[in-house]
């Protein structure tokens, strides 16, 4: 327990077999009470602890929960609703988030689905809705609310466009040329990325002046940013 407010860890339900952990983010404590008492009355899950968006040990509070599930209510966080939601999932990468909100604004959902949540479901649905999505979320499902739908398909296909579209800008490299690139984002030297390929360091500065005229940038910086946001990897390959 942290706080009288803040958190509150249950105990662990009897003779469930192995109910899901559920993690409640909210700011009105009395709502967050009134949601584990109803979702505390299902088999299937355990309300491990609730807390505030504000609270400042929230990672440590994850890390100690270690929850299945994690719900938050967003309409305090504005435009943060995406920041927030990575923080969660960085903090334990096996949980699924799902946006339980009074919060109806499109674009706001657009930023959670982008950021890794799996659902939002609006305050006003019955709590048997919200333990299907929970339960639907944890085997792989999600779902957001219809009106929404659209909106967050078109955006994200938008972003799939523009990642291909950076992955393209390496696209007139040739291997040999990636394999140098590749070298640079790991901070190595000519010399260093001539004696893991087997080539002379002449041919290294070779390839490196063709890539930079290739790639439009001037020194090894640029490159390496125009590298990152193309996705190459350790091994040359996007």
């Amino acid at each position: 327990m942290r706080g009288d407010d803040v958190v509150v860890t249950a105990p662990r339900p009897r003779d469930t077999g192995n109910p899901l952990r559920l993690l409640l983010i909210d700011d009105h404590v009395m709502v967050t009470e009134a949601l584990a008492s109803r979702l505390s009355a299902s088999a299937d899950l355990w309300v491990a602890g609730r807390c505030a968006t504000s609270e400042p040990s929230l990672s440590d509070i994850i890390k100690g929960v270690r929850p299945d599930v994690i719900t938050v209510e967003v309409e305090p966080l504005g435009e943060g609703v995406g920041e927030f939601v990575r923080s969660l999932l960085a903090a334990w990468p096996p949980a699924q988030v799902v946006v339980l909100s009074a919060d109806h604004r499109v674009d706001h959902a657009v930023e959670a689905a982008r950021a890794g949540a799996a659902a939002w479901v609006a305050k006003e649905q019955a709590t048997a809705d919200l333990e299907t999505v929970l339960l639907g979320v944890t085997h792989g499902g999600a779902w957001f609310p219809p009106r929404m739908l659209g909106a967050i398909l078109r955006e994200l296909r938008a972003d799939v466009g523009r990642a291909r579209e950076q992955n393209d800008a390496l696209a007139v490299l040739s291997p040999r040329e990636r394999d140098v690139l590749s070298g640079m984002m790991h901070g190595q030297r000519g010399r260093q990325i001539a004696a893991e390929l087997g080539i002379s360091s002449d041919t290294v500065r070779t390839h490196t002046r063709n890539l930079f005229a290739k790639l439009d940038v001037h020194n090894r910086l640029e490159a390496v940013r125009v590298a990152r946001a193309a996705g190459l990897n350790r091994s040359g390959a996007g």
